[in-house]
């Protein structure tokens, strides 16, 4: 006698690849939202530095009694801010000027921020 009760156990190939397919297209459509928030979390943080070089700059013209100032007068291990981070390979102004808007340029190669203080 053959034994007929043969157990065909595991997956298909046609199973297997419809289960890729719906994991790819989960991916697809959840990397723009990580994308998203990886640009916000980058301007914020250049927002945050541009608001910490104004407060230094205000400080400078008090102490100082001048209207300019230049970045390496504020970035400094003895000066007002300790260390500049950047987080998008962005350019911050050579100099500012006391009431006039700073832009922070090349904000991940394509963005500029403006901060009026």
């Amino acid at each position: 006698m053959k034994n007929t009760n043969t157990s065909n156990k595991g997956f298909t190939l046609v199973e297997i690849m419809i289960v890729v397919v719906i994991i790819g297209l989960l991916a697809a459509m959840a990397i723009p939202a990580f994308q998203k928030v990886r640009s916000a979390s980058q301007d914020k943080t250049v927002l945050n530095n541009a608001r910490q070089l104004s407060a230094a700059a205000d400080q400078y013209y008090l102490e100082n009694g001048v209207s300019t100032v230049t970045i390496g007068n504020l970035i400094g291990s003895t000066n007002y801010v300790k260390a500049l981070n950047l987080v998008a390979n962005e350019t911050y102004p050579q100099a500012f000027t006391q009431g006039v808007a700073i832009s922070i340029v090349g904000v991940a190669g394509v963005r500029t921020i403006t901060y009026a203080p």
